[in-house]
């Protein structure tokens, strides 16, 4: 009988218990084991203001893996096996109209500007696309997952989610642009899917299991 292999850790480059939760459902029967970044709020943030999801995504991982790896001998302040790999995986996304050049894009989460939240980004979103109609209002959700090591690249993958955005909101789930964001595969806005459908369609969900495929196969 073979030995069960060893769970592989992971480090997310976050503080938010929930996006680690997210996570963790999608982990679940794969040998992964997932944890926060440690102290995260005590390491200076690192500003993601690069031209591409990407380019984001892999900055974010290598500079926090370049943390971790400072700390790695600390028992206290990190709780995995120092002599095993310091893997940090770190993800950027956000919605992307082709109608509009590419907005919101790397700027999803500043499109209205400093201090706006999700109803002040949804409404000039949807001012923006007045008067369009059909294809004009195509959109896709993207996500870009990078791991690091010790402050290298180890592995970038990425998904999307093809859509089209609404002329109003709808549904009370989900966040962000969740709920001008309609899904034709399942006649719903994102706002309206389950936690289980969200999962299985949505971009994060769909890149995250692609980097589990290629971390099970460089461990076959």
């Amino acid at each position: 009988m073979s030995e069960p292999r060893a769970s592989r850790r992971l480090i997310l480059a976050s503080g938010n218990p929930g996006k680690l939760r997210e996570y963790q459902v999608l982990a679940a029967g794969h040998a992964l084991e997932l944890q926060l970044f440690p102290d995260f709020a005590g390491v200076p943030g690192f500003p993601e203001d690069a031209a591409t999801f990407a380019e984001n995504a892999a900055g974010k991982a290598i500079y926090y893996s370049r943390h971790l790896a400072e700390v790695g001998s600390s028992p206290s302040k990190l709780r995995v096996n120092s002599a095993g790999p310091l893997l940090v995986f770190a993800d950027d996304s956000g919605l992307v109209v082709p109608t509009l050049g590419g907005a919101p894009g790397v700027l999803s989460a500043r499109y209205a500007g400093p201090g706006a939240g999700s109803l002040e980004r949804n409404a000039k979103l949807l001012r923006e696309l007045r008067g369009k109609s059909g294809g004009e209002r195509g959109a896709y959700f993207v996500c870009v997952i990078a791991v690091a090591e010790r402050g290298e690249c180890r592995y970038v993958v990425s998904e999307k989610v093809d859509g089209e955005i609404l002329e109003t909101p709808r549904g009370s789930g989900g966040f962000g642009y969740d709920p001008v964001f309609f899904f034709p595969l399942l006649g719903k806005a994102f706002a309206e899917l389950s936690a289980d459908e969200k999962n299985v369609y949505s971009h994060r969900g769909k890149a995250f299991r692609r980097l589990i495929g290629v971390l099970e196969e460089e461990g076959t």
